[in-house]
């Protein structure tokens, strides 16, 4: 069995491990955080089971994508840049809503996010444009505005209706830039420009009404309502009123301060029947009731694990390409895990993220699997290229020892 996973599960088999834990962890707190779910639903076991599904497929989908070598991920990025692009204009025409966001497409019953298609694309196809800079004063000017172009395109078609992940993207691809060693001038212009527009995007909403604004911009009242919620003083005597208003956040709250250092046990949610996206948005607080300060950090570390090795595994990376994308990947997971875990814990105002491979989700579920899958595949590659240049070098020692002639002794 153990010479049989070694055959087909090549790669890192720490991150195999993160991932296969990061799993069984997902299942065990979907089962409990999925309650409303399964009370709604015609088998109580119904959204259990699609979940499970999603995750084995996933891990099918991980364990194909990691035997294709990265040069050929490289080519697949640029067609799924083109196909998200038209899919998130789609998207926002003719998608469906929920909670006043058009972020869905149905296609042949199966309901699907284009802006996760468009995450990954636009972090291999940075990666690409980054690993091209071969010489810093000839290509460098070329390849930062190709990579600020895609950024301006894809990034504002995802931000009319998730604020937070166009944002992260954004985020992700600067510091991708960063590690490739881009201008620190250039970067800090882009970075300065991109507050200027934050900035004024802010005061406008604050000062235009709702019904003067086109339809496009309605969801950007949604952000600064969660920001001027967030950044307001509280009225001591209205701290712990539940509203309308605050129910996630309070109850989120109410959850951790519940699970105390060792919780109270898996399936032992209270709030998760008060909490309306206990299963998604707020999973990690779920997870502390449940399991406890012990459990919330373990799951932290989880992450963090990950992070380290793919910052060893860029070191070791005799390439800039896969470095870059092994960095950029871990670093999307990463950090929309602390985005998500900030909603939950009441450290940032509330957003769309879900907790990777954790949360209830499809497409993002399968996508963070595809994430994994191509980290796994490039840490296999590195290797084979470290063992054939091995063997070439024994080749060489080997050819290079004199033969001894034992009659001349």
């Amino acid at each position: 069995m153990d010479s049989l996973l070694k055959r087909y599960l090549k790669g890192d088999a720490t991150i195999w491990m993160v991932f296969a834990m990061l799993c069984i962890v997902s299942i065990i707190e979907m089962y409990s955080a999925s309650s409303q779910l399964a009370y709604s639903a015609e088998s109580h076991t119904a959204p259990m089971l699609r979940h499970v599904g999603f995750l084995a497929l996933g891990a099918i989908l991980a364990v194909i994508v990691h035997v294709i070598p990265y040069r050929f991920i490289r080519l697949f990025a640029y067609v799924g840049l083109v196909l998200s692009f038209f899919l998130l204009i789609f998207v926002l025409l003719k998608g469906e809503k929920s909670n006043d966001a058009s972020r869905w497409l149905t296609i042949f019953g199966f309901k699907f996010q284009p802006s996760e298609l468009a995450k990954i694309s636009v972090i291999v196809v940075a990666a690409d444009f980054i690993s091209r800079i071969k010489n810093h004063k000839t290509d460098e000017k070329k390849y930062f505005w190709s990579t600020v172009l895609m950024l301006a395109v894809i990034c504002p078609l995802i931000l009319l209706e998730n604020f937070s992940t166009a944002f992260v993207l954004f985020g992700v691809v600067m510091l991708m830039m960063f590690i490739g060693k881009v201008s620190l001038i250039r970067l800090s212009l882009l970075g300065v420009s991109l507050v200027f527009m934050l900035v004024m995007g802010y005061t406008i909403v604050k000062n235009v009404p709702k019904e003067s604004m086109p339809k496009f911009f309605d969801r950007s009242y949604t952000w600064v309502g969660r920001i001027d919620r967030f950044t307001e003083e509280k009225d001591k005597t209205q701290k712990y009123v539940i509203t309308d208003e605050n129910l996630q956040e309070q109850h989120g709250k109410i959850a951790i301060a519940r699970g105390g250092f060792f919780g109270l046990g898996p399936g032992n949610s209270i709030q998760r029947d008060y909490l309306p996206q206990a299963y998604s948005d707020f999973i990690y607080a779920i997870i502390v009731e449940e399991t406890g300060l012990i459990g919330g950090v373990f799951v932290i570390l989880l992450y963090l694990i990950l992070l380290f090795r793919a910052g060893k595994i860029a070191t070791e990376s005799p390439s800039v390409f896969p470095a870059v994308l092994v960095i950029g990947l871990s670093l999307m997971i990463v950090i929309q895990t602390f985005v998500s875990m900030s909603v939950a814990t009441s450290l940032g105002p509330v957003t769309g993220q879900p907790l990777p491979l954790i949360s209830r989700g499809g497409t993002s579920t399968l996508i963070t699997c595809i994430y994994f899958g191509i980290i796994l595949g490039i840490t296999s590659q590195i290797k084979q290229k470290e063992d054939k240049t091995v063997n070439n070098m024994d080749e060489k020692r080997e050819e290079n020892i004199p033969v001894v002639n034992i009659a001349e002794i």
